[in-house]
């Protein structure tokens, strides 16, 4: 894999008192694509993305972003949006996402320029002049997101970027992170809301109790974790029986409609149930069924 713009987590761990936080959890964020990382509180999200920031450290392993190892001028070129939001309440947004694009180095004429593009991307350029406590909950996160990307940041790391947000507001900055990932940032965030994560990532990793229990690829992802399965649909009285006939073949479950869920072991033939089931008569479907990213977390999560 090129190093280009690629993050990577190498064997970090981090305790607290007694309780083992992280254990040698690795995972790697890449490039262009969008990375969902999900699981059930105090399982080590954030406590793995204080660590990649700094705020945090590790006694071992180390975390390098183009083949470096971070340091903090690496950092300050990253964009954060932590879970605990940390804007000042009665400063004005406007002036408050040019101070912070400021601090990150940018000329103040530029900060300002971006702060204004930001906020009419959001949908606030209205609002520009108002103070941060008088917005709804749901426009502070907007603020908020803008103020982790007002630098343009080389990596993006959100800390439940969407909780509070309507589905518009989801939609719209959905939407950004896809434009930031397509021009080669990579993106990692966390979220509670699985169909959320399922429906926007290109990647998934999945942290229990400290330790990674899965990660890749979110397609190759729903394939490992859900088996050989087929639905099939069809008209002919006998189906069922047709189908658990061939070889290697179970009927997991009976739907309405003709609708049958079959499991596949190992030395099933797809092609043999397709041919058995259109000798059979019509067929309405005929597919693969997927794990859904629910079903994969608890599986990978289970004692």
């Amino acid at each position: 894999m090129s190093e280009s713009n690629t993050l990577v987590v190498d064997s970090i761990s981090r305790t607290f008192g007694s309780v083992r936080a992280l254990d040698n959890v690795s995972f790697t964020v890449r490039p262009g694509r969008l990375t969902g990382f999900v699981g059930a509180n105090g399982a080590g999200k954030t406590t793995a993305m204080r660590i990649i920031l700094g705020i945090l450290t590790s006694p071992t392993g180390q975390v390098t972003f183009n083949g470096r190892e971070v340091d903090l001028d690496t950092r300050r070129r990253f964009g954060y949006m932590p879970e605990e939001r940390g804007l000042y309440p009665k400063m004005r947004i406007a002036e408050q996402l040019t101070f912070l694009g400021e601090v990150h180095g940018m000329p103040r004429a530029s900060a300002k320029a971006q702060a204004e593009v930001l906020l009419e991307s959001f949908g606030l350029g209205e609002r520009k002049n108002d103070a941060l406590q008088k917005l709804s909950l749901g426009n502070q996160q907007r603020v908020q997101i803008a103020a982790a990307v007002i630098h343009d940041p080389v990596m993006m790391i959100l800390d439940e970027p969407f909780s509070g947000l309507d589905p518009l507001a989801v939609d719209r900055m959905a939407a950004d992170m896809r434009e930031r990932a397509e021009r080669g940032v990579p993106v990692l965030f966390s979220s509670h809301q699985l169909d959320l994560v399922e429906r926007l990532c290109d990647d998934v990793i999945i942290i229990d109790r400290g330790t990674i229990v899965a990660a890749g690829d979110a397609e190759a992802l729903r394939i490992r974790h859900g088996g050989r399965k087929l639905r099939v649909r069809g008209d002919a009285p006998n189906l069922r029986t047709v189908l658990a006939a061939v070889p290697g073949v179970s009927i997991a479950e009976q739907q309405s409609g003709g609708t049958y869920i079959l499991d596949l072991d190992p030395t099933a033939d797809d092609q043999a149930v397709l041919h058995a089931a259109l000798a059979a008569g019509p067929l309405r479907e005929f597919d693969p069924v997927e794990a859904t990213l629910a079903q994969i977390f608890r599986e990978a999560v289970a004692p």
